[in-house]
């Protein structure tokens, strides 16, 4: 029996020659010892897959050709291999290669068990609610102290946002453009910075912001001299968390801007980028869950698999829209 995936045969990245993804009828995969056959229900469109696609990342996340992209999903569970404990019928996310395709094969160890009723736009992109958890616990802000963020637009920034509400933290969410779908103070922002309206460098407008007091985190992915200004912005003993690089700028320090407010600056990965949960992540992972499943988490588009050349495209150039999600089958099938 044969399904359909989205595959790739070279390096190289889709903005630069887009003919490096193409569609195909292959054969559905065969499972082992200890893997399961997931019918694909749900598959995100995510920078780390274009990452994947450069062989960017160091062994063993490299691309092995051919390659089926994609590497985060959501589906049932269809059939289990020998050594597997749950159930045909289970509703699961995962991050694994393969998942833009219509079945995929995944070592159980990398599957995230999912309520049935749980959010599929959530579970798609479990792992950038996992990664806000993450960025907003590591920058130890603590609750009426001040955070601020760039690509305040973006997915995970905007559940960072949610999660700091919750726990009583500020937020400063920085833009290069507010978006008319997008009022990302009802996402939990106490302001808004917006690059291309801003007249006065972004450390006097956070200063405003603060009353003087500075921040007490930043979580950056964007660096350049924004980076620098922040980083300026920080309270004592402040942290910074750096968590990618959009921009092709480097930001510049002098020691002194850290050494004299006793700031740390720290980098962070999806921690389940090389290596799979560990069991005494499960609890961890249920309360991210239970937390998240009322968040908003901004959609940009729902595609079918044959229409990936548009969803990739409106995801490299038009990121700030939303996420966007190859719809490949239904919980009801």
């Amino acid at each position: 029996m044969n399904m359909k995936a989205i595959f790739f045969d070279k390096i190289g990245s889709p903005s630069d020659d887009f003919d490096v993804l193409q569609m195909r009828d292959i054969p559905m995969p065969e499972i082992r010892e200890n893997e399961v056959l997931i019918k694909v229900v749900s598959a995100s469109i995510s920078p780390t897959d274009f990452i994947f696609m450069q062989g960017l990342y160091p062994e063993p996340h490299v691309p092995v050709f051919p390659q089926i992209a994609g590497s985060h999903g959501a589906g049932v569970i269809t059939k289990v291999g020998e050594g597997v404990s749950l159930k045909p019928g289970t509703f699961v996310g995962f991050n694994y290669h393969n998942c833009w395709a219509e079945y995929v094969a995944v070592p159980v160890e990398w599957l995230f068990p999912l309520p049935t009723d749980y959010p599929i736009e959530k579970a798609t992109q479990f792992f950038n609610l996992i990664s806000a958890w993450d960025l907003f616990h590591n920058a130890k802000v603590e609750p009426g102290q001040w955070l601020a963020q760039t690509a305040g637009n973006s997915t995970v920034a905007t559940l960072v946002s949610q999660l700091a509400k919750r726990k009583g933290v500020n937020v400063i969410s920085i833009v290069r453009q507010a978006q008319d779908h997008l009022n990302l103070k009802d996402l939990g922002a106490s302001e808004v910075i917006e690059l291309s309206k801003l007249s006065k460098p972004v450390s006097e407008r956070i200063m405003e912001i603060t009353q003087n007091k500075g921040v007490a985190g930043v979580i950056d992915c964007v660096g350049g001299p924004v980076t620098s200004e922040l980083i300026r912005s920080l309270s004592l003993g402040g942290q910074v968390i750096l968590y990618g690089g959009l921009s092709s700028e480097k930001f510049e320090l002098h020691n002194f801007d850290l050494l004299f407010k006793v700031a740390e600056i720290k980098t962070y990965a999806y921690r389940y980028l090389f290596t799979p949960p560990e069991e005494e992540d499960i609890t961890l992972l249920q309360e991210i869950a239970e937390v998240s499943s009322e968040f908003y988490s901004p959609v940009g588009g729902v595609h079918a698999l044959e229409d990936f050349k548009t969803a990739i495209y409106e995801s490299l150039h038009h990121p700030e829209r939303g996420k966007r999600f190859f719809k490949i089958s239904s919980l009801e099938d």
